[in-house]
């Protein structure tokens, strides 16, 4: 049972690193504040099961949707600033988002809200209903990731990470892609927050706060930016260690904090990133067992180098 409830636990940061990995990762759009559309999610799905009394399976694709909306807004504010200054808009953002759950009366305040149980086939969602759906909503949105990268949105978006200023000159909608790039990100995220918040049943202003948003940039970084591969392994990796290393949980973001400055000063791929000392040897053992691993975003990291 605590195996499946951390996997669980791993499953929702898994969602959450994949989707700010295509904000981040793929259209090299630096945010520190992607906890808060983790929390719209969350507190639309409490708000549409619990208050309004409608389904969760309405509640999930709804939550989604609310978030993406807020998150075009945000792309569209990325046209004014770039780089630093959108990092620093994004917190901002985060601390207003939290600001509004901690104070207003409707979402519970300091207090928190408690969220129903969501109903299947008649009774409430067991742990391990909750492992299988996400784990469906993990494979679906990693083959929509993989869909990204092998179409024109994968090479627009990749053009404008590697020189924005040529992507423009060759025809390129920057600020266009900039906004889909927030949308899809944030959609996701939004969905993410709503599982989190009906597997909890009680949610906290708190646990969206900007330290969450840090956690989830760490396991991009860590893993490998701008690549499935490294969004998933980094999310699992910084999932697994505070269960390993309870005795230090006091000191999680200091580690956090280290392991990010550590990583951008010696390995700034990534762990499994494109051209990583891992994934190079990696890629080494595979081809001379016969295995390719020709993916696209190998040979993208292979092209930007």
């Amino acid at each position: 049972m605590y195996e499946l409830v951390v996997s669980i636990n791993i499953g929702i940061f898994i969602l959450l690193a994949l989707s700010l990995n295509i904000i981040t990762g793929y259209s090299g759009q630096p945010t520190l504040g992607h906890a808060a559309f983790f929390g719209i999610g969350a507190y639309t799905g409490a708000v549409i099961t619990t208050k309004m009394g409608l389904s969760f399976w309405l509640a999930l694709p709804l939550s989604g949707i609310v978030a993406g909306v807020i998150g075009a807004l945000l792309g569209l504010v990325s046209q004014r600033v770039r780089n630093d200054f959108l990092a620093v808009t994004t917190i901002g953002i985060n601390f207003v988002t939290v600001a509004v759950f901690q104070y207003v009366p409707f979402f519970g305040a300091s207090f928190g809200m408690s969220v129903k149980k969501p109903v299947f086939m008649g009774h409430d969602m067991t742990n391990l209903e909750f492992f299988v759906l996400i784990a469906v909503l993990i494979v679906l949105v990693c083959l929509l990731c993989v869909r990204i990268q092998n179409s024109w949105i994968g090479l627009a978006l990749g053009g404008i990470r590697n020189n924005e200023a040529a992507a423009a000159a060759m025809g390129i909608d920057v600020n266009r892609f900039r906004v889909i790039a927030f949308t899809i990100g944030t959609t996701i995220a939004g969905v993410a927050g709503s599982v989190y918040a009906h597997y909890m049943t009680f949610i906290y202003s708190s646990d969206f706060a900007f330290v969450t948003s840090i956690s989830i940039l760490s396991m991009v970084v860590v893993g490998g930016m701008g690549t499935i591969r490294g969004a998933v392994a980094g999310a699992v990796i910084l999932g697994v260690l505070p269960e390993l290393f309870r005795f230090v949980s006091d000191y999680r973001m200091l580690i956090y904090g280290g392991l990010l400055t550590l990583m951008m000063r010696f390995q700034p791929e990534g762990l499994l990133g494109n051209n990583s000392l891992l994934w190079n040897g990696i890629s080494s053992v595979l081809s001379r067992a016969g295995i390719s691993p020709g993916s696209r975003e190998t040979k993208e990291g292979a092209a930007d180098q």
